[in-house]
């Protein structure tokens, strides 16, 4: 059985409409605590971090999405320069970081 064979026989045995406006009311719930509780704090955290690399400067300190440290010796229109290690020197794609650290040494 399909989920929406099982969706639709969980109606009142009697015939009644009853049945269906729970089940409407129950998806209408879950859409609720799926937005407020996963998709709206999710993409508050993605705009402010799209803030951050957008105000990001040279000498702050920036994390990657493969986990690498680094300080910004650069920026450019999609990319950034990043010092690693002293003299070790790599480029990313703003996209890639993940956050951004101004105060942290």
């Amino acid at each position: 059985m399909t989920f929406l064979q099982v969706f639709f026989l969980l109606g009142s045995p009697e015939g009644g409409g009853d049945g269906a406006m729970i089940n409407l009311l129950f998806l209408g719930a879950l859409f609720f605590v799926f937005y407020f509780f996963i998709i709206r704090p999710q993409s508050k955290r993605q705009k402010e971090i799209q803030k951050k690399v957008s105000e990001m400067k040279k000498g702050d300190k920036v994390v990657t999405s493969g986990g690498m440290f680094g300080v910004v010796t650069s920026i450019e229109d999609e990319t950034v320069l990043l010092e690693i290690d002293s003299g070790v020197k790599a480029r990313f794609q703003k996209g890639s970081i993940t956050d951004v650290n101004p105060n942290k040494k």
